[in-house]
């Protein structure tokens, strides 16, 4: 019988760009249901797109991460993340490509064994939105 959860942990190094490398380590250890248990670390640049908006703001520098959340799958990801730069001004969004890491991020990533997340349309919103299904469980 499989466990219910499990955690794992990585770390980014320089340069890394942080979504490219969450997507890509779901698709390695096939994650189908992950969510992201905390992150801290460093940006040199972010890409992010702000509440309503279809574009990206995007700035280099150097911005702590304050906060990643979301969920993580095979079948589709969508995060969020808050930076702070070097007055602690704060701002966050929709996590895009090409946010690379400054010094380190530390990521923590928990997954269900017995859930399936998935990104589909459904007729609330234009968007394709977070569907959870229950894994079928086979009885040898």
């Amino acid at each position: 019988m499989n466990e219910p959860n499990k955690i794992h942990v990585i770390r980014l190094k320089p340069g890394e760009d942080l979504k490219a490398s969450l997507i890509n380590f779901a698709k390695q250890n096939n994650i189908e249901a992950g969510w992201i248990v905390t992150c801290v670390g460093s940006l040199t640049n972010y890409s992010i797109r702000f509440a309503n908006k279809q574009d990206a703001a995007t700035d280099s520098g150097h911005f702590e991460i304050v906060s990643l959340v979301g969920t993580l799958s095979v079948n589709g990801t969508h995060l969020h993340i808050s930076i702070a730069d070097s007055t602690g001004k704060t701002i966050g969004g929709h996590l895009l490509d090409n946010c690379k890491i400054y010094t380190t991020a530390e990521i923590v990533i928990g997954e269900s064994k017995e859930l399936i997340f998935k990104r589909e349309k459904d007729g609330t919103t234009p968007w394709e939105e977070l569907q959870v299904k229950k894994r079928e469980v086979n009885i040898q």
